[in-house]
C-alpha cells in the first residue's frame, strides 16, 4: 500500500469551487479528485523531458535517410486483429 500524507492545501475560492463541483459530477472526493490532478500534471512534464531528451539525441540525417529511401514492400495483411478490431483501429486512423 502507498503511504499517505497529509498536506494543508489553500486555493482560491473560485478553483476550490470549481474543484468541488467537478469531483461531485464525477463522483469522486476532493481529494482524490487534487490527487489524480497532480499525478497527471507530473506524468504530462515528465513525458516531455523524456521526449526533450529524445529529441537531443535524435539523429535527423539518418531520419531524413530513411525517409528518403526507395522501394519497401507494401504492409502485410492483418493477420493478428479481429475484423471489428481492425476496424475499431482504422476509425482513429482515419481522424
Amino acid at each position: 500500500m502507498t503511504e499517505t500524507m497529509t498536506y494543508p492545501l489553500r486555493l482560491p475560492r473560485s478553483i476550490k469551487k470549481a474543484v468541488e463541483q467537478q469531483s461531485k459530477e464525477d463522483g469522486t472526493s476532493i481529494n482524490q479528485f487534487v490527487a489524480t490532478a497532480v499525478a497527471e500534471k507530473l506524468s504530462a512534464l515528465r513525458t516531455a523531458e523524456f521526449f526533450a531528451g529524445r529529441r537531443e539525441r535524435a539523429d535527423f540525417k539518418a531520419f531524413d535517410k530513411l525517409m528518403k529511401r526507395r522501394g519497401g514492400k507494401p504492409p502485410r495483411k492483418r493477420r493478428c486483429c479481429s475484423g471489428r478490431f481492425y476496424n475499431f483501429l482504422q476509425s482513429f486512423a482515419m481522424a
